[in-house]
């Protein structure tokens, strides 16, 4: 499960030995002021969609980058069960590769405010 970790400057997401794989990367970090908007998600299983690179297994998990063919690019890391995180981003201040983020985390409640404070702190 990816880990998330917020600061006044950042959004560090690492992720997992075998999600490293589906995703391409062993890390992300995307600046607070690409945060348009976060919000927590009962099911974040939901919110992906489109083309992928990735694995997907029908109502229980989603792992890689889904968006590949049309739609908004997506970094995603969401499982049954859990509540998530979505986050939406401003591509070219996050570094042009996502428009958005949905990752699954027991503390996404807490994490989703923390970004929020750390947007308008930011501001």
């Amino acid at each position: 499960m990816a880990s998330i970790t917020v600061t006044g400057e950042q959004v560090d997401i690492q992720f997992t030995g075998w999600e490293r794989l589906w995703v391409g990367r062993e890390r992300t970090v995307i600046p607070v002021g690409a945060v348009r908007h976060a919000a927590l998600v009962a099911d974040p299983l939901r919110l992906v969609r489109g083309g992928r690179r990735g694995v997907a297994v029908s109502g229980v998990l989603k792992i890689g980058i889904w968006g590949l063919f049309g739609g908004p690019r997506q970094l995603v890391s969401a499982r049954r069960g859990e509540p998530g995180l979505h986050l939406v981003l401003d591509r070219a201040a996050s570094g042009g590769e996502f428009d958005e983020v949905v990752l699954s985390d027991q503390a996404a409640p807490a994490i989703a405010a923390a970004i929020g404070r750390a947007t308008a702190a930011n501001a």
